[in-house]
């Protein structure tokens, strides 16, 4: 229920620019992908046994500029999509997602960058005892991002037009619950796309004053979250981040970010008494804080009150070794007011997720 509950925070923007724009033109479009799934985990090799295919299709609502971030992302698109992937491997079973987009533009429209994201269906989870192969998706939901690079061609028969193109898809479960290897897939993809008949808009393109004289701003956010160790069986915990940081806007897009995070992840200490108990690493005493602190950078895009979130921190107190000293974290914020806002980021080593963060923030 709370992974159900997490992916509808993380689909809930989409719905909020969805309201925006009147209706006006809009079109469909179908893509068919074939692929590889890329091995960025030895641990999951044995699965990397045959080339996924599948299909993609999309509803996409345009804009014309009724709103400021539409021109300023020269017009892009908002939609819903679904996607079937067959992995060609019984042991993975088959994935069913649906998820909410953005296309975005460029060299006059012909190219077309799409970001997606949302929940999947897995057919055949990990299984202790009927499927224990399955290392790469311990849960039957899991959180999906495909991202999609197309040459476009607009109305290139009546109403018909053309696209083709690469695409990566991702699946994961966030590291809600072990295992949690995921898999990457890399795809190449041909399609159709058709746009429907509708009254006609024109775009928008009045010149705005770009002067920005916003100060820096003192941002505090509490996250929070439940993820388990690889070590099997050990359980779901709860964790809790404490983040303070400034950021400056430097431009409608861009603001930067410098800041702090307090980390008090559960899973870690019951991930030190079971090495400990077991002898597996004999380096620890059982001592070991649990507790780690980290400093960062970020950059926050903005769109309207959606924004999308980056950031690259280094842990300056690191008592115990997990995953490397560094770490990315990557997601939505949606401005509720001027003052306060709600978050949903993946935070990870690397390839390596350690949990999807929900939280809730204060800026001043």
């Amino acid at each position: 229920m709370k992974l159900k509950l997490s992916i509808i925070v993380l689909l809930a923007p989409f719905f909020v620019l969805s309201q925006e724009e009147p209706a006006t033109d809009y079109f469909i479009d179908a893509n068919y992908f074939y692929g590889t799934i890329v091995r960025h985990n030895k641990d999951i090799a044995h699965l990397v046994t045959n080339h996924p295919q599948g299909f993609i299709l999309g509803y996409n609502k345009k804009t014309f500029g009724s709103k400021r971030w539409h021109r300023e992302y020269n017009f892009p698109d908002w939609g819903f999509s679904m996607l079937h992937q067959n992995p060609g491997n019984d042991i993975l079973g088959e994935n069913y997602g649906l998820y909410g987009h953005l296309n975005f533009y460029f060299f006059r429209r012909n190219v077309m960058f799409r970001i997606a994201q949302g929940i999947a269906y897995t057919t055949n989870p990990f299984d202790l005892e009927t499927n224990f192969k399955n290392n790469a998706y311990g849960t039957q939901l899991l959180s999906s991002t495909y991202l999609l690079l197309n040459y476009n061609k607009e109305n290139l028969f009546k109403n018909i037009g053309l696209n083709a193109g690469i695409a990566l898809i991702h699946y994961s479960n966030g590291n809600f619950k072990a295992p949690n290897s995921s898999t990457n897939s890399f795809t190449f993809n041909i399609g159709l796309q058709y746009e429907f008949e509708s009254e006609t808009a024109e775009y928008i393109t009045d010149v705005v004053d770009k002067t920005i004289t916003e100060p820096i701003h003192f941002n505090v956010v509490l996250r929070s979250g439940i993820n388990e160790s690889d070590y099997v069986g050990l359980g779901q915990h709860p964790f809790l981040v404490v983040s303070t940081f400034l950021d400056k806007r430097v431009s409608y897009k861009s603001k930067f970010q410098v800041g702090a995070d307090v980390f008090f992840s559960e899973f870690l200490e019951k991930e030190i008494e079971y090495l400990v108990a077991s002898g597996l690493d004999r380096s620890l005493s059982g001592d070991e804080d649990y507790k780690r602190v980290g400093i960062f950078l970020g950059h926050e895009l903005t769109l309207n009150k959606l924004a999308v979130v980056s950031q690259f921190g280094y842990y300056a107190y690191y008592p115990y070794d997990f995953e490397g000293r560094t770490y990315i974290r990557a997601g939505l914020k949606y401005y509720i007011t001027n003052k306060i806002f709600g978050v949903s980021t993946l935070k990870s080593h690397g390839a390596k997720v350690e949990g999807v963060e929900f939280g809730i923030g204060l800026r001043i």
